[in-house]
């Protein structure tokens, strides 16, 4: 515990690397604690990133994005942070392996989403099973599409990509219940809705070519696309509550929108953990937003420290 960061960045995602970019170019002494999960581990696909056109996977652009960020002296450890606060000036982060020190400190968490575990769901993700209507809507365009999901959430999903195709099929997985307003609107868009358990999704080349679902009682549901919508999707802000930031209602971290400091001064947070769009793209631009607002805040303390 005797080194002192200028900057602790938990979380190793988009946000979380973008961040760490930016603050190594600054020469800000910085460590990066990830647990190695998250959104950007399990997507197989971004399509819709600048310079991609053929798209790249979480995990290739993870492991650039680390490989960039040591080229400036970033350091990475693999750890998963359990406790946080501070004292003296300084913020402390206990994780299982150590306890790290660090003047400033961003949160760069992010969201887990909530889905079964599908026998051959995961290798689709990102490839032809979504999960963002905003970043690949696209993708389903006049499409045979289905979507996975649990009562309100998946039938919200099926009413926003009809815009993009009519021939839609919602199979709610949990038989939970679809309030009667939003029924009535599946059934004027002409959208069929199956009450029955998913027993495993149907792919071949490794996610890339996707055929639709079996259902537990054998019937298969065919498709070109999938999307899954299951609500209850883990917003990952424990730590941001126990260092005092605000949060809003449904967990994300509330921040200021110019700098992304949270309530608490000289703790940030970038990402899908903060009250924004959940896509990659603004992920980025968060995370070296936030840097450029970390380094302005080390360079007053810097002046500080030096101050008669």
């Amino acid at each position: 515990m005797s080194t002192v960061y200028d900057c602790a960045i938990v979380g190793g995602g988009v946000a979380g690397l973008q961040a760490a970019i930016q603050m190594g170019r600054y020469g800000r002494s910085t460590l990066v604690v990830d647990k190695g999960d998250g959104r950007s581990t399990v997507c197989r696909l971004y399509r819709n990133i600048l310079g991609w056109p053929d798209g790249i996977s979480g995990q290739e652009l993870r492991r650039l994005g680390r490989e960039q960020a040591e080229r400036t002296g970033v350091r990475f450890v693999q750890d998963g942070i359990a406790e946080a606060g501070s004292g003296e000036g300084l913020f402390w982060l206990k994780g299982q392996e150590d306890v790290y020190q660090a003047k400033t400190v961003l949160l760069a968490t992010g969201i887990v989403d909530r889905y079964p575990p599908l026998p051959g769901l995961e290798p689709c993700l990102g490839k032809t099973v979504y999960v963002c209507p905003d970043c690949d809507g696209y993708e389903i365009q006049n499409r045979r599409t289905v979507i996975m999901g649990s009562g309100d959430s998946g039938a919200q999903m099926a009413l926003i990509l009809s815009e993009r195709t009519d021939k839609l099929l919602y199979v709610n997985h949990e038989g939970k219940d679809v309030a009667g307003e939003v029924s009535q609107q599946l059934s004027v868009k002409g959208i069929t809705v199956l009450i029955e358990p998913i027993e495993r999704v149907v792919q071949e080349e490794d996610g890339s070519t996707f055929h639709g679902v079996v259902l537990a009682n054998g019937r298969l549901v065919e498709a070109e696309r999938g999307f899954i919508a299951f609500g209850g999707n883990e917003v990952r802000s424990a730590l941001a509550g126990q260092l005092g930031a605000e949060r809003h209602e449904n967990g994300h971290i509330m921040t200021d929108s110019r700098s992304k400091m949270t309530s608490v001064p000289n703790v940030w947070a970038a990402g899908d953990i903060g009250v924004h769009a959940e896509q990659v793209t603004i992920a980025m631009g968060e995370g070296s937003q936030a840097a450029i607002w970390m380094h302005k805040a080390l360079r007053q303390m810097d002046q500080s420290a030096y101050a008669p």
